[in-house]
């Protein structure tokens, strides 16, 4: 018994403030969080969810993140790789550039895309050929993978950079083909890692609001995602729909955050 207290971890001071401050800003968040949460009534809540609006942009939001993932998973993964192994002149300055969407404020990447999509000569040649980015659905999908492909690329480089290369060499050696040892090998290898940054990813994709207001626009059911409803809703007062979409998201978010650490044990890639 007395042995059993000794080995007990001594609380001092220092520790003892530390742990008061994380347990504060713990009860801050869920209180905050919760609040909005229980806000409404049940009743009015559960009809807000059910409402045709609510639901447009559930499904917009579903098909668009789950499309533009869909693109950050395929091109993520060379990137990624090629960033984690080889050496190449440049290697830096590219890791830079890639990088360089998470820095910026997604208001200005949506200005950017826009003036890409728009009056830039590729934005009147893709016009021309009958394309329409700006303000449309597509926009949502072309704005969720230009903001959300680096949060996929530094997952997806953590994941690689955590195999060992002498896997790749010794299949090589038995015969493998590049290709080969990094289909079989690597990516097995590195399930984990890609699961994580495709479930981030796609949360971050249904939550992204600014780059997709300044590309797609806000136009009540038809570019409204979880976001824009949120937006509109709020602008107009209508604040029953605005939670409703507040909701939605938190539980995505909850979810997509619990799957992220359950494969990454909770290590930082960020």
């Amino acid at each position: 018994m007395f042995r059993n207290r000794a080995a007990l971890p001594r609380l001092t001071p220092f520790k003892a403030i530390f742990l008061a401050v994380s347990f504060a800003l713990i009860v801050y968040m869920l209180v905050v969080i919760g609040g909005l949460v229980v806000y409404p009534p049940l009743p009015a809540l559960i009809e807000s969810l059910l409402s045709p609006e609510i639901l447009f942009a559930v499904e917009l939001s579903l098909v668009t993140s789950a499309v533009s993932t869909a693109f950050c998973v395929v091109a993520a993964v060379p990137v990624a790789y090629s960033l984690a192994r080889f050496s190449f002149p440049g290697r830096g300055v590219a890791n830079t550039i890639f990088n360089i969407p998470l820095a910026l404020p997604p208001l200005v990447a949506g200005v950017a895309l826009l003036i890409f999509y728009g009056p830039s000569t590729f934005g009147k040649m893709l016009s021309e050929w009958g394309l329409d980015v700006i303000y449309t659905p597509l926009g949502i999908v072309v704005a969720q993978f230009f903001v959300n492909l680096p949060y996929m690329v530094r997952v997806a480089r953590s994941a690689f950079e955590t195999i060992n290369p002498r896997y790749e060499h010794v299949a090589r050696t038995l015969g493998c083909t590049e290709w080969g040892a990094f289909r079989q090998i690597t990516l097995p290898l590195a399930k984990s890692g890609l699961i994580a940054g495709l479930v981030i990813t796609w949360s971050k994709s249904i939550g992204e609001f600014g780059a997709v207001l300044m590309l797609a626009g806000a136009t009540r059911m038809k570019t409204e995602t979880l976001p824009i409803a949120l937006f509109l809703n709020m602008s107009t007062g209508d604040l029953d729909l605005a939670v409703a979409a507040s909701v939605i998201l938190i539980v995505i978010s909850v979810i997509s955050l619990a799957v992220f650490e359950r494969y990454t044990g909770g290590r930082g890639v960020f």
